[in-house]
């Protein structure tokens, strides 16, 4: 909660459905320390979280603030704060004070050439890998910030006004959708229908892109039938590499054509490597970006999960093990290993997860000696808007592990 009227309102019906429903409610407030008020702003979250008894935590945004681009990257650190923050608590689900006007001002900055993803009420987090399997609730995108206010007036109950909001883009957009006071000319009225669409990386599939998209052995991508739509292939782009910047329109609209085109070809984009025969195509982690930046190895540490490379989670049953990519030590491979290496395609074989001893050097495939649970599957199914409901969290997802038969 920032401690606006439209986070006060929240929290104020979201206290209402705690209590009835016997819910811990904890209240998130992140201090960008972009404001000399910052504290006082916290303080204030704070009295107000704990007077209803709720739960309350102050997370900091630290270090150096970029001169450019910074209310993307404080909407950025934002996000994987309160991910963090979520998944340390045991949540599943983040409620967000958007509105109806949230969305009007956000269409009119993607009209000026903004990136911002479309509000959609039940999405995913977009922090990652620290979001992943957490969920996001936008419960009032169908009210108007003014009626939110009003009714928070007729409760008594105060709100911030921050001043630093009207320099950025969202606040010349709000400046622009506010209508002229009366007497002043008509102004631009404000779209108040609330209408939400979906946002790019998860539209409701077509009849003409029905999205059928199956994991590889061993979670190493994705094999997806022609045609599909760029949402799709945007979203298999970004769970197949790890990574969670969206690849450039223009690139993006450019394979979505070439892979409807029915011809036969091997691209990159975003990380990812598209192989396209026939009617079918494989995309996963491409080997040449894995080369020139290879993913950190990582010290495991017994019963606690680590992420590895943006896809794998990797919990560790002994001390002494660290995980490292299988680039460079295939051939050091087991043989029983280099037969489920086999499985899948050449070129994705080196950015499956191994593990070194300490003191050794001989590798072993990451499943020999942990927990591995492979990312990309359930985050697609998030993606794609195909978990509908709290429940859904936690059924298990084709392609998380391995058939038993590999092992």
């Amino acid at each position: 909660m920032s401690g606006g009227g439209d986070s006060m309102a929240l929290l104020g019906i979201a206290t209402a459905w705690a209590k009835r429903d016997g819910r811990r409610l904890l209240a998130i407030t992140v201090d960008h320390g972009l404001n000399p008020d910052s504290v006082d702003w916290s303080r204030q979250c704070e009295a107000a979280a704990r007077a209803v008894g709720a739960d309350w935590i102050e997370c900091r945004w630290e270090g150096e603030k970029p001169t450019t681009g910074l209310p993307a990257a404080a909407r950025r650190a934002r996000h994987g704060l309160i991910a963090e923050t979520a998944r340390t608590a045991g949540a599943k689900v983040v409620l967000l004070a958007h509105t109806a006007d949230d969305i009007a001002e956000s269409d009119w900055m993607r009209e000026r050439g903004a990136t911002l993803g479309r509000l959609r009420e039940w999405s995913p987090s977009p922090a990652w890998p620290e979001g992943r399997g957490l969920m996001l609730l936008r419960p009032m995108l169908g009210e108007g910030r003014e009626d939110l206010r009003n009714w928070l007036r007729v409760r008594g109950r105060d709100w911030i006004e921050d001043p630093g909001n009207a320099g950025f883009g969202r606040g010349r957009a709000r400046a622009a959708l506010d209508p002229l006071p009366e007497g002043k000319g008509e102004g631009l009225q404000r779209d108040r229908a609330g209408a939400v669409t979906p946002h790019p990386f998860a539209q409701d599939r077509s009849p003409e892109a029905p999205g059928r998209s199956s994991p590889l052995p061993l979670g190493e991508g994705f094999q997806v039938a022609r045609p599909i739509n760029a949402a799709e292939l945007a979203a298999v782009l970004l769970c197949a590499s790890g990574t969670d910047t969206p690849p450039r329109r223009d690139r993006l609209d450019a394979l979505t054509s070439r892979l409807a085109s029915g011809v036969d070809f091997t691209a990159t984009l975003s990380g990812a490597r598209i192989e396209a025969t026939g009617d079918h195509v494989l995309i996963g982690r491409e080997p040449g970006e894995l080369r020139r930046r290879p993913p950190a190895d990582i010290r495991l540490h017994p019963g606690i999960t680590a992420v590895w490379d943006g896809r794998y989670e990797i919990t560790a049953h002994a001390p002494g093990w660290t995980a490292a990519a299988a680039l460079g030590r295939l051939n050091a491979l087991s043989r029983p290993d280099r037969a489920i290496v086999n499985t899948v395609p050449a070129w994705a074989r080196a950015a499956l997860p191994v593990l070194i001893r300490d003191g050794g050097n001989a590798p072993v495939l990451a499943w020999r000696q942990a927990e591995v649970r492979t990312l990309a599957p359930r985050r697609l199914s998030l993606a794609l808007g195909e978990t509908t409901q709290e429940s859904d969290l936690h059924r298990a997802i084709h392609g998380e592990t391995p058939p038993p038969d590999l092992f």
